[in-house]
């Protein structure tokens, strides 16, 4: 009998840096051509048939998800959020109640353009291989890594103090990109492993930034599936209106 997919939307944040005003709602709520952009995230999930069910986790004083979802088949939303991503994610998992070898995709609310090809490979992979993998793709860019800034010298001839210089970071060394990916996401995971994952990580207050990280610390080597340009994270306020383009 095939496991089930459950797909888990961690919504439970606001988005701070995608705020041009404290007063903004949160982001998964801000339209993208008319619709929240939660509902276009959820959206490119279902579009895969094999995903059995999208659950949102929103906060417990959610007032918006009922409307932003209202309608979308396969899917529920729970008020189970917590104060980071890993803890909304496992809130959700155990919210869940799944069999150990279920699947679970985890995918971003800030990732609305999530391409049917990409998520079909990334499922395609982990069913083949029967191992948990993530979205990704190699860095294009050359990488700097930022160093404080130099404190400039008392003028040697007047004494004086250096005028003062606007805050700026410099370049403390070029990082060599060969082997650099970004990760994206759906992460797709066995219900079991990243229940595992997250708990232990928790537990000793490890610093966790996705799921796959979390299963890297169990000594997994998550697969890197080929991702999207258009799979970028909305993140910063004029990404609203380039993702509006892809759509």
């Amino acid at each position: 009998m095939s496991k089930k997919i459950i797909a888990i939307v961690p919504a439970a944040g606001v988005g701070q840096r995608a705020q041009r005003d404290p007063a903004d709602q949160p982001k998964q709520y801000r339209l993208l051509q008319g619709k929240p952009m939660l509902r276009w995230a959820v959206e490119a999930l279902l579009a895969d048939s094999r995903v059995d069910q999208v659950r949102v986790a929103v906060s417990a004083a959610d007032p918006q998800a009922a409307a932003a979802l209202q309608g979308l088949d396969r899917t529920v939303f729970r008020p189970c959020g917590g104060p980071s991503r890993a803890h909304t994610v496992l809130a959700a998992l155990e919210d869940a109640d799944l069999a150990h070898d279920d699947w679970v995709l985890v995918h971003d609310a800030a990732r609305p353009g999530l391409p049917l090809p990409a998520l079909s490979r990334l499922i395609d992979v982990c069913l083949a291989e029967g191992q948990g993998a993530l979205l990704a793709q190699p860095v294009p860019d050359t990488v700097k890594r930022a160093g404080a800034q130099p404190v400039p010298e008392t003028c040697v001839l007047t004494g004086a103090a250096p005028a003062a210089q606007p805050a700026v970071a410099v370049v403390a060394q070029t990082v060599s990109r060969d082997g650099l990916w970004l990760a994206q996401t759906p992460q797709m995971f066995q219900a079991g492993v990243l229940l595992c994952a997250l708990q232990a990580a928790l537990q000793s207050n490890k610093d966790i930034t996705d799921e796959a990280s979390a299963v890297e610390l169990l000594g997994v080597a998550p697969r890197l599936v080929a991702g999207s340009v258009r799979n970028f994270k909305v993140t910063w306020p004029e990404d609203f209106e380039l993702m509006e383009k892809w759509l």
